[in-house]
């Protein structure tokens, strides 16, 4: 994820940041390292905070698929209606 590089576009601190989703900055620091897996609601929670769509958390061009750190799936994003 690219939530660092996210924070210092925004001029943002991953504490301010924490503060906003109502977590510790250890908890985020957890959360978006390369072995975090938080749940879609976070990822929604943390995009929204840094005024970004969920794709944009993980690569710089908004796509409408993300590769699953984890197992290399790449996964399609489709809004839900």
């Amino acid at each position: 994820m690219r939530v660092k590089e996210l924070l210092k576009e925004k001029g943002m601190t991953a504490k301010e940041l924490a503060g906003i989703l109502g977590m510790t900055e250890t908890g985020l620091s957890i959360a978006i390292s390369d072995k975090g897996n938080p749940p879609l609601k976070r990822l929604e929670e943390i995009a929204a905070a840094l005024g970004v769509t969920i794709p944009e958390l993980f690569a710089p061009q908004p796509t409408n698929t993300i590769t699953c750190p984890h197992c290399g799936a790449v996964l399609e994003i489709r809004e839900k209606k």
